[in-house]
């Protein structure tokens, strides 16, 4: 930890890591008074002052014309970007990206403006012996079990809704279903449910009745319940059903497996044990694949700066909150729901995004230094992933491309690496394969049964 104090302003040093120092900073009443000037020249290049030349007008006649927040928003950026450039300078500190910043303290009447900065530092890699890496591959297997259910969720997708007639609801029913609560004048609130997928006390309402039948009964409705006045509370009230429906799924036989592309019933159970086994492929690939990365991650050794991680973290917990709030939830909600608080919410993400980008880290370093390279079909490959992720039309390619070329290049370029690394790691790599779990043994009978 280092600190100066030179004429213009205050600088204090900590070297969080190898790769990130944070620098505190208090800027001198000069350097706040410099800042506003310079945002208030920007602005007068674009306001039309009466009498004035575009520029020229007076700096107060300006300031009168500009909304105080935005000048000081403006003000607040010329101020951190030049003084940061100075702080940088005299510490001798080369970022390898832009420093987050954490502006602590600004106001314009006293001319105070204080603020930190995590500076990046170009990450800190030793590469540890990446050929010959162990991994476990577990055996794959497609049960006849597995073949049938998938058949019958196929089977269930393509049933036609009808209405239920001459039963009381059962399991997987879709009922419209209309609750009023005791003492509340109107007609209460109707919703689409799903028999046994919406809470205990409802469910159990629900499973003896039928359709337009009336019952009056004591609902305690759980946090996550769709109507936000409702949830966490609980009362008597008068349940309706108004209409049931349930799906109604095709016969098994060969027109139905024409239907979808296959020549008959066994062909169609054929087809479906190979997607079985793909799928199955797939995910034990995947294991391996984070084996060997965390081998290479426990024979190598990786410092980055918290920059990264920070940054990728938190634009994971923004893209949760989004999700979350789509469904009129908070990430509290989220949190509670998986046994955690939002602080240990947080933690677990920043520490997942650490090891993401340590991994990336060592992918790249691996990459440069076998010497591979981006073909063009690689980068083709890679583009129409990613436009078929975002699902782009084929006439759109180009202006797809065109907006979002820079963080396409970038996206390519990771996958590319990526795929190449995780490949060259599989081909070194040594396997074992798990032996199948043995075949329980039939259960003899017990005499006289």
């Amino acid at each position: 930890m280092s600190t100066s104090a030179p004429a213009d302003m205050q600088v204090k040093r900590t070297d969080l890591n190898p790769c990130t120092v944070q620098l505190e900073i208090v800027c001198s009443p000069e350097q706040v008074e410099q800042g506003f000037s310079r945002a208030a020249k920007e602005f007068a290049k674009r306001i039309k002052v009466p009498g004035f030349r575009p520029g020229t007008a007076p700096k107060a006649v300006i300031e009168k014309m500009i909304d105080p927040s935005e000048l000081a928003r403006s003000a607040a950026e010329e101020i951190v970007k030049t003084v940061l450039k100075k702080a940088m300078d005299q510490e001798d500190l080369k970022p390898d990206n832009t420093p987050a910043v954490n502006l602590t303290k600004f106001e314009r009447d006293t001319s105070v403006c204080e603020f930190t900065a995590k500076v990046p530092l170009p990450p800190v890699v030793t590469l540890g012996e990446y050929k010959g890496l162990t991994a476990t591959r577990p055996p794959i297997d497609v049960t006849e079990e597995e073949v049938e259910q998938q058949i019958e969720e196929i089977r269930g997708r393509r049933g036609k809704r009808e209405a239920v007639t001459g039963r009381g609801i059962q399991e997987g029913d879709m009922a419209v279903v209309n609750i009023r609560p005791d003492g509340e004048e109107g007609e209460g609130k109707t919703f689409m449910v799903i028999a046994g997928q919406t809470f205990p006390d409802l469910d159990k309402a629900l499973m003896t009745m039928s359709a337009e039948e009336i019952k009056h009964v004591a609902l305690e409705f759980p946090g996550t319940f769709q109507e936000k006045d409702w949830a966490h509370k609980s009362f008597e009230a008068t349940v309706t059903v108004r209409s049931v429906s349930t799906t109604q799924a095709p016969k098994l036989d060969d027109e139905f497996a024409q239907s979808l592309k296959a020549s008959d019933v066994e062909d169609l159970r054929n087809r479906v044990r190979e997607g079985i086994r793909r799928a199955k492929e797939q995910i034990v690939q995947e294991m391996v694949n984070e084996q060997l990365f965390d081998q290479l991650l426990k024979v190598s050794q990786v410092q980055v700066p918290d920059t990264t991680w920070e940054q990728v973290a938190a634009q994971r917990l923004q893209e949760m909150a989004y999700e979350q709030g789509s469904k009129q939830r908070t990430l509290e909600d989220y949190a509670k729901e998986n046994g955690m608080t939002i602080d240990e919410l947080v933690a677990a993400q920043q520490a997942e995004a650490k090891v993401h980008v340590e991994r990336a880290v060592l992918i790249e370093h691996i990459f440069q230094k076998e010497g591979m390279k981006i073909s063009n079909d690689d980068a083709n490959r890679h583009f129409m992933e990613i436009a078929n992720e975002n699902q782009v039309p084929q006439e759109q390619l180009s202006k797809f491309a065109k907006k979002f070329g820079g963080s396409i290049r970038n996206e390519i370029f990771f996958r590319t690496m990526h795929a190449k690394v995780v490949e060259f790691l599989n081909q070194h790599a040594t396997f074992v394969d798990e032996a199948p779990a043995p075949t329980p043994a039939p259960k003899s009978k017990k005499k006289g049964s």
